[in-house]
């Protein structure tokens, strides 16, 4: 809140932003990085706007995601992507799969959802995955 009792509204634009958006924030952030880089450079990569355990929040909800990986760096931690856009979408779709019980009905209401053309797309490459696993 503003001295005047407003709202401060790039703190509320701030705390818009979903999860999911930060994450792919942070992801793109570490595609784009020379190497392993700490949570800070990360965060001003970001704008320098977050709070610094808000950007470790989100590199360890990643890392619990297998988005990205860490290792040690002195007292601290260096993060790396394991894994682009796509990666994570596809862990999101995984892990919504894996807390459902009838996995087959999930499967099949997701197939008849799809587009003509995501359909299509589907069914080519599973018939290269199909195909590779013959190799």
């Amino acid at each position: 809140m503003t001295e005047h009792g407003g709202h401060d509204e790039g703190h509320d634009e701030r705390r818009r932003r979903g999860q999911g958006e930060l994450e792919s924030q942070v992801l793109a952030a570490l595609r784009g990085a020379p190497g392993p880089v700490n949570a800070g450079w990360v965060r001003e990569r970001l704008g320098g706007t977050l709070a610094y355990t808000t950007v470790m929040t989100i590199l360890t909800r990643l890392q619990a995601k297998n988005a990205v990986t860490r290792e040690r760096s002195g007292r601290s931690f260096e993060w790396r992507a394991a894994s682009d856009g796509a990666g994570l979408a596809a862990l999101r779709m995984r892990r919504v799969l894996d807390a459902e019980a009838d996995r087959q009905a999930v499967l099949a209401r997701f197939v008849t959802a799809l587009s003509y053309d995501d359909e299509r797309l589907l069914r080519d490459l599973l018939h290269a995955t199909e195909d590779e696993a013959k190799d």
